[in-house]
């Protein structure tokens, strides 16, 4: 039986990049089919009592800062803790992975090279020449996605219908995996227990 796994995302997300590669391989070993939904988490934050990184208290900017040296190393990624262009606009990029969805191609590789793109290559997701890098290191044509897909009117509506989705499916946080029963796993530093998940249900 093919499990769906709502993935609630952001390109801009260490935390969604560091799982990205990991969460892609449990999706394979399990025959999971995983429906990626980029979300606008500024809003998601402001309704679920969350903040944005430069509001939070000194004390947990540093325990994030620690955290995220613990990871990339438990993931083996280079990524960079403090990268030129984080925060950047993300526009371009999600509409491109959203294009890449609407037309069957591979959206969640695509969205791990677009992490890839901030995390460890230092580069914008605003520049439109390092989003066509990312895509093809995906195999993908940013062109041609965007030849073949919808307006960015209606790929604007779409990142912020994944948004209104994740709230009510009672998200907080990113990267959030939601199985069809609703059970939410956040962040992660919770793949092991989304893939026990996974297998108990199949």
């Amino acid at each position: 039986m093919t499990i769906t796994v709502d993935y609630y995302m952001a390109l801009t997300s260490p935390w969604t990049y560091l799982g990205s590669a990991p969460f892609a391989e449990i999706a394979r070993r399990n025959n999971v089919t995983v429906n990626i939904k980029p979300c606008k988490f500024g809003p998601i934050f402001e309704q679920t009592g969350g903040l944005p990184l430069p509001k939070r208290s000194p004390q947990r900017r540093a325990y994030r800062m620690m955290e995220l040296k613990r990871w990339r190393e438990v993931r083996d990624v280079p990524l960079v803790l403090e990268p030129k262009y984080f925060p950047c606009d993300d526009t371009m990029g999600t509409r491109l992975v959203i294009a890449a969805k609407l037309q069957g191609r591979d959206a969640l590789k695509l969205s791990q090279e677009l992490g890839r793109t901030v995390w460890e290559c230092e580069e914008s997701l605003a520049d439109p020449g390092h989003v066509a890098s990312a895509a093809r290191r995906a195999g993908l044509d940013a062109a041609a996605l965007r030849a073949g897909g919808p307006a960015d009117a209606e790929l604007n509506a779409l990142h912020q219908q994944y948004t209104e989705e994740a709230l009510t499916a009672g998200v907080f946080g990113a990267p959030s995996y939601v199985l069809p029963s609703g059970e939410i796993f956040w962040g992660q530093d919770r793949l092991e227990l989304l893939e026990r998940a996974l297998k108990q249900t199949a």
